[in-house]
C-alpha cells in the first residue's frame, strides 16, 4: 500500500475496489462484503481479548429517550453533532399540505413535529441508567456494540454520519476504574501495534461547543480524562483517532444514582473502537485485498 496520504484518490479506490458505496450525502456511504467482512473480525477481536474480563453484553437500538440526551446534558455541550428524530403528526389536510410542498420542491420540515427519541450519539449512553443502586463486589463491566450518529458530514472516508463502535465501560472504585481504563490503553496499543499498524496514543478531549467548551476540554486534557489511540489513515501530521479511553470520574454516577457495594461514591470509565475506522486503518496500511495482508495479521483476524 502507497505511504502517500490523499484523501480524494484513497475514496476513489475505496469505491473502485468495491470496499465502500457511495451515497448523495457526505458521510453516509455504505459497505461492501469486504470492508463489512473485515470490520466484523475486528470486533471479534476486540472481543476475544477481552473474553478473561467476562464483560456482560447488551444490545441497544441506535435511538435514545429525548430526555435522556437531556439529562446527560449533551445538548449543552455538543449541540452541533446533536440528531434529533421528527415525525408527522398532523391532520390530513395538513399530510395534504406537506406532499405538495415536497412536490413542489419547497421546504416542508416546518410541518414535523420532534418524537421522544434522538439519535444516539455514543453507543455508551444507554447502559449508565441500568447501573442505579447499589453496584456488586467489584464494580460491572458491560460492553456494547452500537450504531452512533453525530452530525459531521465529510468527504473524509473517516468521518461518518453514522459508525459503528464496539465500547466497554466499566464501573466501580474509583482507582480500580482508572487502572482499568490505563491497562485498556496499552492493550489497544498493543492490539492495533500487532496488527501492523503505526498506532500511538495521545491526550485527548472532546468537541466541547462554543467558548465555555474550550474551558471544558482544557480541564479535560489537565485531568488527563481522555486519551486516543492514533493511526495515521488520511494524513501523517493529523493522524485519525481509532479509539478512546475516557475516564468519567463521578459524572454518570452522580446522574444515575449508583455507588459502590459499601456505598460509596462510584466512578465510571469506557473504551471504545470506531470500527470503520479500524477497518479503514487496516486497508491503508496493508491494502485494498485482504487476501494479500500480512499473515501475521490475517492469523489474528481470520482465526
Amino acid at each position: 500500500m502507497s505511504a502517500a496520504y490523499d484523501v480524494e484518490n484513497f475514496n476513489r479506490d475505496l469505491v473502485r475496489h468495491g470496499l465502500i458505496i457511495p451515497s448523495s450525502v457526505k458521510g453516509a456511504y455504505g459497505r461492501g462484503a469486504v470492508f463489512e467482512d473485515i470490520l466484523r473480525r475486528v470486533d471479534g477481536l476486540l472481543m476475544r481479548v477481552s473474553a478473561a474480563e467476562q464483560p456482560q453484553e447488551m444490545t441497544f437500538p441506535p435511538i435514545l429517550p429525548r430526555a435522556l440526551i437531556e439529562k446527560l446534558g449533551y445538548l449543552d455541550n455538543f449541540p452541533h453533532l446533536a440528531g434529533s428524530i421528527h415525525s408527522f403528526m398532523g391532520s390530513d389536510s395538513r399530510a395534504r399540505e406537506l406532499s405538495a410542498m415536497v412536490n413542489a420542491a419547497e421546504r416542508w420540515e416546518t410541518l414535523l413535529d420532534p418524537t421522544e427519541v434522538m439519535l444516539a450519539p455514543a453507543a455508551c449512553y444507554p447502559v449508565y441508567p441500568n447501573f442505579s443502586g447499589l453496584l456488586p463486589q467489584g464494580g460491572r463491566l458491560v460492553t456494547v456494540l452500537g450504531w452512533v450518529f453525530r452530525h459531521e458530514p465529510s468527504d473524509e472516508p473517516t468521518r461518518l454520519l453514522s459508525f459503528r463502535m464496539r465500547e466497554f465501560i466499566r464501573a466501580g472504585r474509583a482507582q480500580e476504574v482508572k487502572a482499568w481504563r490505563d491497562d485498556w490503553l496499552e492493550r489497544g496499543l498493543q492490539l492495533f501495534r500487532g496488527l501492523g499498524l503505526a498506532a500511538h496514543s495521545d491526550l485527548a478531549a472532546d468537541p466541547f461547543f462554543g467558548r465555555p467548551g474550550k474551558m471544558m476540554a482544557a480541564q479535560q486534557l489537565d485531568q488527563r480524562l481522555k486519551f486516543e489511540i492514533l493511526v495515521p489513515v488520511i494524513s501523517a501530521q493529523q493522524p485519525t483517532a481509532v479509539g478512546s479511553f475516557n475516564w468519567h470520574q463521578e459524572h454518570f454516577s452522580s446522574k444515575f444514582g449508583f455507588r459502590n457495594a459499601d456505598e460509596s461514591p462510584a466512578h465510571s470509565a469506557c473504551m471504545g473502537v470506531g470500527l470503520e475506522r479500524a477497518t479503514l486503518a487496516l486497508i491503508k496500511a496493508h491494502g485494498f485485498d485482504p487476501g494479500q495482508w500480512p499473515g501475521s495479521v490475517r492469523a489474528q483476524l481470520w482465526t
